[in-house]
């Protein structure tokens, strides 16, 4: 998805929506809702502040840590700062809309935008964009994790679900091969 990105404006907004959208495991509603001031960069990553979210509608808030990444071209954090860098943003809405002559509009994105851009570059990297949404950054996001070894727990925390049974949804087939029995048969 990341290589069908264009150049210029755009392509580096969508690389850092779709990186941080991913490693933090947002919902789209969550993503679009992120200000400037709700992130703090530090020497192991991004800590970004979710004000509120469908499970915390008093407003709490939460923290989600988004580490660096192991190479440039994929790392969520370096993607955030160069689209920091390249719109110039220092308050208000972090992903913001740009029209169709490359100018960043003062607005914030919008769930639906988020999910054009999935479906968009989804389908520019050849597969059917009518199998995803924006939501899959989320789901994709607990699949992988699960494939890649990590507990419940800790998808839990990134992902900041309450119960086991709705994280279970997501990972139910990033576990399959894990630990399979069928492995063992040494076929």
């Amino acid at each position: 998805m990341l290589a069908t990105l264009p150049d210029g404006l755009a392509g580096i907004r969508d690389r850092a929506l779709l990186l941080t959208g991913f490693a933090g495991a947002f919902r789209r509603s969550e993503l679009v809702a992120l200000d400037y001031a709700a992130l703090e960069f530090n020497a192991r990553g991004l800590i970004i502040t979710l004000r509120r979210s469908k499970t915390d509608q008093e407003g709490q808030g939460r923290k989600v840590a988004v580490p660096y990444g192991s190479t440039f071209e994929t790392c969520p954090v370096r993607s955030t700062q160069a689209w920091l860098e390249e719109s110039g943003i220092t308050d208000g809405p972090l992903f913001r809309a740009i029209n169709r002559h490359g100018q960043m509009q003062s607005g914030r994105l919008s769930g639906v935008a988020v999910a054009r851009i999935v479906k968009r570059c989804i389908g520019a990297a050849g597969l059917d964009p009518s199998n995803y949404s924006g939501h899959s950054l989320r789901s994709g996001f607990a699949t992988t994790a699960a494939i890649a070894g990590a507990s419940e727990r800790a998808i839990m925390n990134q992902t900041g679900h309450q119960s086991t049974k709705m994280v279970r949804r997501y990972i139910r087939d990033g576990n399959l091969f894990r630990d399979n029995a069928a492995a063992k048969l040494g076929l």
